[in-house]
């Protein structure tokens, strides 16, 4: 049985599966998922999983050097914004229009489709490297 935080098959595949520079979506139950971008549907029912619970544990199995939020999530959405500053801690992450975080979303690996039912609590995740 595998030992680390990451349980979800299809999400930890995923994950084992990306190389450098891979792009990565993590949004909110009303992020459309781009046509050709695989969908790993998390939603249990509204709130469940908590886009941030998705979040701190896939970067628990992903090396990420950079990050997409959009500048309305600061706005619309401070405590999630809060939570990405906290968790991405100094990971750089450039901010654009949700319309343009929509648009890059069609270049990710996979859309992870969470529970969350708040506005703007959507982040793309680039791969690093651990070396």
């Amino acid at each position: 049985m595998k030992k680390t935080t990451l349980l979800n098959q299809a999400l930890s595949e995923v994950v084992a599966g990306m190389g450098h520079g891979d792009l990565l979506v993590i949004g909110d139950y009303g992020l459309p998922c781009p046509k050709g971008v695989r969908r790993i549907d998390l939603a249990l029912r509204p709130g469940i999983p908590a886009f941030l619970d998705v979040v701190e544990t896939t970067l628990a199995e992903l090396q990420v050097e950079a990050a997409v939020v959009a500048r309305e999530t600061a706005e619309r959405n401070p405590a999630v914004q809060e939570g990405l500053t906290r968790l991405l801690g100094g990971v750089p992450v450039t901010t654009v229009s949700h319309e343009e975080l929509k648009e890059i979303s069609a270049r990710a690996v996979a859309l992870v489709r969470t529970g969350e039912c708040t506005p703007y609590a959507n982040v793309i995740l680039r791969a690093g490297v651990t070396f």
